[in-house]
């Protein structure tokens, strides 16, 4: 099992699973919550042991009714249960009617507690209404993109697949959670038994988080290096939180030496130069496209301060980030 990077609600236990709760607002699209849940299913069957240990929240009463009609028993409670690493909301319909204040002020505290909070198809418009995705990159499925725009206009809303920004977590729903979960499942176990799960679903093709808005990492970069390619699929689902050389190897399956060698053979650069030049990449774009502080975007690219930022930016596009805005 992959250690513990120190990522906020990414802890991996050395004594117990991974526990994620999926919060099931009734309405909630079926095919989102079990491409969201269904992985880690597998992924307890492969290892022969529980990974994952997965429970269901309804709002009300003891169990969730889908837009389907299929109902899911819940096994956990808003009041009693609240130790878990990971928490999903899924949602579908019209997610910005829902109004309800407990759920609300129970996320607010799984926040204030460090608990890794996501949202699913209309989940994170639940998430934006409760206020818990400030400073946040994320995304959110197409169809509420203009409503999530008029309640909170100042959330960084990305026309992705997933996006994954430290402690949260959301995904545009339907078949983008399988993509989702493969990231989640390499960050704990690795790429090779990753890979493992999704076949098993036959999900052969898996997905960047840019998804299908963006060119594939293959077309963009002119690369096809199974390993190459996975150490830049980690990088884009880090940002704000980079992963060291030794921990993008080691999730890659190769040694250090290794991954800077093809590196450097196949885009002319390290590893980490790489890295930092993605991340300057979105700070950059975050500069032209948000109102987000100079302190802020630093921060959400992985400096540690905003000198610390200003000086690296500079040296990489010969101008101030002030100058960019």
């Amino acid at each position: 099992m992959v250690g513990n990077f120190q990522n906020p609600g990414m802890t991996l236990h050395n004594t117990g699973p991974f526990r994620v709760g999926f919060l099931l607002i009734d309405g909630f699209a079926l095919l989102s919550y079990s491409s969201a849940a269904e992985p880690m299913r597998a992924a307890n069957h492969l290892a022969g042991k529980r990974l994952y240990d997965v429970r269901h929240i309804p709002v009300a009463g003891g169990r969730s009714v889908s837009s389907s009609g299929a109902v899911i028993e819940g096994t956990a409670t808003l009041d009693g249960d609240r130790d878990f690493d990971l928490v999903l909301v899924v949602a579908g319909g019209d997610p910005a009617r829902f109004d309800d204040g407990r759920v609300f002020q129970w996320l607010r505290m799984l926040a204030r507690r460090g608990v890794q909070i996501g949202g699913v198809s209309g989940g994170p418009v639940i998430l934006a209404r409760a206020g818990v995705l400030a400073g946040r990159r994320m995304t959110v499925h197409w169809e509420h993109v203009q409503t999530l725009a008029e309640i909170t206009p100042s959330l960084l809303v990305e026309r992705s697949l997933y996006v994954i920004d430290r402690d949260r977590m959301t995904c545009a729903g339907g078949t983008a959670a399988l993509d989702m979960m493969h990231a989640v499942i390499t960050r704990h176990h690795g790429a090779a038994f990753a890979r493992r799960v999704s076949d098993w679903f036959m999900h052969t093709d898996v997905r960047p988080s840019g998804g299908p808005q963006r060119a594939g990492l293959v077309e963009r970069y002119g690369v096809s290096d199974p390993a190459v390619i996975q150490a830049i699929e980690m990088m884009e689902n880090h940002v704000a939180d980079p992963l060291s050389l030794d921990q993008l190897a080691h999730l890659c399956g190769l040694g250090a030496r290794q991954l800077n060698r093809l590196f450097s053979e196949k885009l002319g650069a390290s590893t980490m130069a790489f890295y930092r030049g993605l991340r300057l990449e979105k700070a950059r774009n975050l500069l032209e496209q948000s109102v987000m502080s100079v302190t802020e975007i630093a921060l959400a690219t992985g400096f540690a301060s905003s000198a610390h930022f200003s000086t690296a930016f500079k040296s990489r596009f010969r101008h101030a980030p002030s100058k960019i805005r």
